[in-house]
């Protein structure tokens, strides 16, 4: 079993993985992205109501594409938190079922479970809602590619792309 870490120590991880997920990938950053809570092998990140992200200026409703990448970067971060060392990944699938429109002005929860990693794999499961998870807006299933930390690819001899 895994200890939780101290409050200001899980503080202080919060912040740096804030600042690799806004740093290391611009999207997450454009997207105003900000990881809440953690664990291993889970993340839980919020996406802001904002007007650049309404796919429908009529009902106010934020863009279905804002909500993937929401999902799609949180299940990742599962994935990163479930290895424990940083090592390159990358999404293979992801399926998400929409469940509902968001409601205008409000913003998105997404929490996401690396349930399982092979050597090459993780499986992830993520929900994106806004107060409460049994009454989601979508539901995800993805899968990513875990890259050798040798930096060789699957395949002995060739370059990890």
């Amino acid at each position: 079993m895994v200890e939780e870490p101290a409050a200001d120590e899980k503080a202080a991880r919060l912040a740096l993985l804030n600042q690799a997920f806004a740093d290391g990938i611009p999207h997450n950053h454009a997207l105003g992205l900000r990881i809440v809570d953690f664990a291993e092998g889970s993340m839980t990140m919020l996406l802001p109501y904002a007007a650049h992200l309404v796919g429908n200026p009529e009902t106010g409703v934020m863009h279905g594409g804002a909500i993937t990448a929401t999902l799609d970067a949180c299940a990742g971060g599962a994935v990163y938190m479930r290895l424990g060392d940083p090592t390159g990944i990358a999404t293979l699938d992801l399926r998400i079922d929409y469940l509902r429109p968001a409601t205008p002005g409000r913003d998105v929860v997404c929490r996401a479970e690396c349930y399982r990693t092979t050597k090459n794999v993780g499986f992830v499961r993520a929900l994106a809602y806004h107060e409460r998870p049994d009454d989601p807006i979508a539901a995800a299933a993805g899968a990513f590619m875990i890259f050798p930390k040798s930096g060789r690819s699957l395949r002995e001899g060739e370059a990890a792309p």
